[in-house]
């Protein structure tokens, strides 16, 4: 749950950042050619949670999460991780795009694309050691793709993509996992297998933020979540925010009765 506060500055009240939080935003608002697409956003991550970030197409979903990294620019707002601005703290989060974000034509095989989330350790103008690659193929290991090292990426499946970059993430041994719609357009076997090593980094104590389009696996994969269309429209955890009526305010009555029947909401 948030624990933003309010404090005065000249004259007028604005949002406190959580010091606890992995990753927390006050007042966030972006736009695309001056149309707002996140209007005032104020939240806070859970710390240790697992959290989906639904909403509809358009919502700003991807928005928020870019945003919220740094990778594109903001109107207003202001942005911590664990209470240190984002520029102080960047080291602490791992980010996997979408898919479709990648080239995946790059010459580089699984193993390299893994050793890129060494780079902190690495070094810059360096060449990775055989320790570095030891344990790219560590990670490799875990989530099933140590078999393919050596496969340039474009030559594997979407599923093994998706496997290749969590590992990546994981190279990274960072306290935040962020990831955009990490289950679209995978196979069942590589479903299960991120969201058992979810389930791994949250023991660990790992935060992890996913934009997650599935609402039937909502429940299942995750115990908080933010609900976006616009703005915030809830936040919570799963058993308190993932509402019948918080998912028709979300997605703004599109959502049948029988599709929500499933969903495990309050009808």
């Amino acid at each position: 749950m948030s624990k933003l506060s309010v404090a005065a500055v000249d004259g007028h009240t604005r949002p406190v950042l959580d010091p606890e939080s992995p990753l927390a935003v006050a007042g966030l608002t972006v736009a695309y050619q001056r149309r707002p697409v996140l209007w005032d956003l104020t939240w806070s991550a859970p710390e240790g949670g697992r959290t989906a970030i639904i909403g509809p197409n358009g919502a700003g979903k991807t928005t928020f999460l870019k945003a919220a990294l740094g990778l594109i620019p903001r109107l207003s707002g202001d942005i911590a991780v664990y209470g240190r601005p984002l520029r102080e703290s960047r080291h602490l989060i791992a980010y996997v795009p979408q898919r479709s974000a990648v080239d995946w034509e790059f010459p580089a095989t699984a193993l390299d694309v893994v050793t890129m989330g060494l780079y902190r350790d690495v070094g810059w103008l360096r060449w990775p050691g055989r320790r570095h690659r030891d344990t790219a193929r560590r990670m490799l290991d875990i989530v099933d793709m140590a078999g393919f090292a050596d496969r340039q990426i474009g030559q594997l499946s979407g599923g093994q993509q998706q496997r290749v970059f969590l590992a990546r993430a994981l190279a990274q041994d960072a306290r935040v996992l962020v990831m955009d719609e990490p289950f679209a357009g995978v196979d069942a076997a590589t479903e299960r297998a991120i969201a058992k090593v979810l389930e791994s980094l949250q023991a660990d104590g790992c935060s992890i933020l996913c934009v997650h389009h599935d609402l039937e696996t909502v429940a299942a994969y995750f115990d908080h979540v933010l609900m976006l269309n616009g703005r915030k429209i809830a936040a919570g955890p799963v058993t308190e925010a993932f509402t019948a009526e918080n998912l028709q305010r979300t997605y703004g009555g599109r959502l049948a009765p029988t599709q929500l029947a499933g969903l495990g909401a309050e009808a």
